[in-house]
């Protein structure tokens, strides 16, 4: 499998299974338009009549495309990086320095653990798409992979040392029990029932979905209405059927739970961070300490009645979002002194949790003066649709203003020279964290409500943050106070250089 210079370390094939997986992966993509021609080409006359054998030779020319992929797909384990080299006709040659790799993700699914491979993938900061995605390895191979990237080494591993590594005692492992308690605080039921439901709105006419429901509810209250319930029975089965409903849904959350973090296992190895998760599918990712960009801990009501919290954190590697292989919690679930000794333990310059400054107390009334007007728009509304009863809603500011008081009461920040750290909430808290040198950027923010009552909001950016959690910053603080705090960040940032 060499080609080239002979001094250069051995080229490798991907699995001789692979073009399979590229074909049922490319078959995913392409399902609905070749089931189209296959329904059309049933016809025994007019312009559709062969379009059945359009699926076929379609299925063909994906067949013959994964089979050429596993021909010209070639990568090399080298000394300062990986080669990959793909193409026939036009021939590219990639090189990815390990320094440039961030995170190294093994994915197994069901069918990869019967034929026992494992799809990788390399991504590095800010991209879009992996660097490289090997469909597939041997697992020997995508451990022998993994391994190179972790030591940063130059040649192939013998053969004892691309054994998983069982060996080093877990940081985190969660039992059972523990993942039933994730799915029990979660919400993964709501989200995947609002799922199917689009889902179903969307394949099925939007009509046939309405009439459905309809005919269910007229159903529903003619039952109730024979047996001639009052309105306390009436009630009391509405709040039946409710509880019935929350039940299924966390239900449905445990099962998704145990299925994504069955065998939960987080592991230091060789100054990578290790996780090891899936019941079906087994996902594998690693990701250096130092490519960590900032840290978020979350502790909703839930997680209260539970004494637990969650331990989330940033990494500079592009790709989607909500990808499921993406690194991003490494303590789905755990007591809080678990949480914060992960933190202290990972990043032991830091002093976590730090001395935290509170917010002047006539921060709440920020808070609450931003939810007036709208409270105040709202009540016009109804007013002039349903009269004077439209001033209920106004007995929501007595509620807005309590729960202003509490939440400004809760927030607070701590700025040191290593750390700039955040927390917010109330009914859901939350703490967010990131190490000095690893801010790109500093904002000054201020509304028209905020030049009225003289706050600021200063907003700090990082690498890697999304829309799952809440952006870094402190906000609400006495306009002179911001400025000042962003000064002092400033002359700290400009002294410093970035660290990925």
């Amino acid at each position: 499998m060499s080609h080239g210079d002979a001094s250069l370390p051995p080229e490798h094939r991907l699995h001789p299974w692979s073009w399979l997986f590229v074909l049922l992966q490319q078959l995913r993509q392409f399902v609905v338009p070749l089931l189209a021609l296959l329904v059309a080409g049933r016809r025994d006359t007019g312009p559709w009549e062969y379009a059945g054998y359009a699926s076929f030779i379609g299925v063909a020319v994906l067949v013959a495309i994964s089979i050429l992929q596993y021909f010209t797909y070639r990568y090399r384990i080298g000394r300062d990086g990986i080669s990959v080299r793909t193409g026939l006709l036009r021939r590219d040659l990639r090189q990815i320095p390990y320094a440039r790799i961030h995170n190294v993700v093994l994915h197994q699914g069901l069918l990869h653990r019967l034929f026992g491979v494992a799809e990788v993938r390399l991504e590095a900061a800010g991209g879009q798409k992996p660097e490289a995605q090997m469909r597939v390895l041997g697992l020997d191979r995508a451990l022998e992979l993994e391994q190179a990237v972790r030591d940063r080494g130059a040649a192939p591993l013998p053969a004892e040392a691309t054994a998983p590594a069982r060996c080093d005692p877990p940081l985190l492992a969660l039992s059972t029990a523990e993942v039933v308690r994730l799915g029990l605080v979660s919400n993964r039921g709501m989200i995947v029932f609002a799922a199917g439901l689009g889902l179903v709105w969307q394949v099925f006419p939007e009509k046939a979905v309405a009439g459905l429901l309809q005919d269910w509810f007229r159903g529903a209250m003619g039952y109730a209405g024979a047996l001639h319930l009052g309105w306390l029975a009436m009630a009391a089965g509405v709040l039946a059927f409710a509880a019935v409903f929350v039940l299924v849904l966390r239900l449905l959350s445990v099962v998704l739970a145990l299925v994504q973090y069955h065998g939960f296992r987080l592991v230091e190895h060789q100054g990578r961070l290790t996780v090891e998760r899936g019941l079906l599918a087994r996902v594998r990712t690693s990701v250096a300490p130092r490519r960590i960009q900032a840290w978020h801990l979350e502790e909703t009501l839930l997680h209260r009645w539970f004494g637990r919290r969650s331990l989330r954190i940033d990494t500079a590697v592009g790709g989607q979002e909500n990808d499921p292989r993406r690194l991003r919690e490494l303590a789905p679930i755990a007591p809080p002194e678990t949480c914060d000794a992960l933190l202290r333990y990972l990043v032991p310059q830091l002093q976590w949790p730090p001395q935290w400054k509170p917010l002047p107390r006539r921060a709440w009334w920020r808070l609450f003066a931003a939810n007036v007007p709208w409270n105040l728009l709202l009540a016009a509304v109804l007013c002039w649709h349903f009269g004077a009863w439209g001033l209920l809603v106004l007995a929501w500011l007595p509620w807005s203003a309590y729960a202003a008081r509490r939440q400004a009461g809760w927030m607070g920040y701590a700025v040191d020279a290593r750390l700039v750290a955040v927390r917010g909430g109330w009914w859901s808290r939350w703490w967010r964290m990131a190490e000095v040198d690893k801010i790109q950027a500093l904002r000054l923010q201020r509304s028209p409500l905020d030049r009225w009552l003289g706050t600021a909001s200063l907003l700090l950016d990082t690498a890697g943050a999304g829309a799952m959690a809440p952006p870094l910053r402190i906000r609400f603080l006495p306009e002179a106070e911001a400025r000042a705090l962003q000064a002092r960040l400033a002359r700290m940032l400009a002294a410093r250089r970035l660290r990925w």
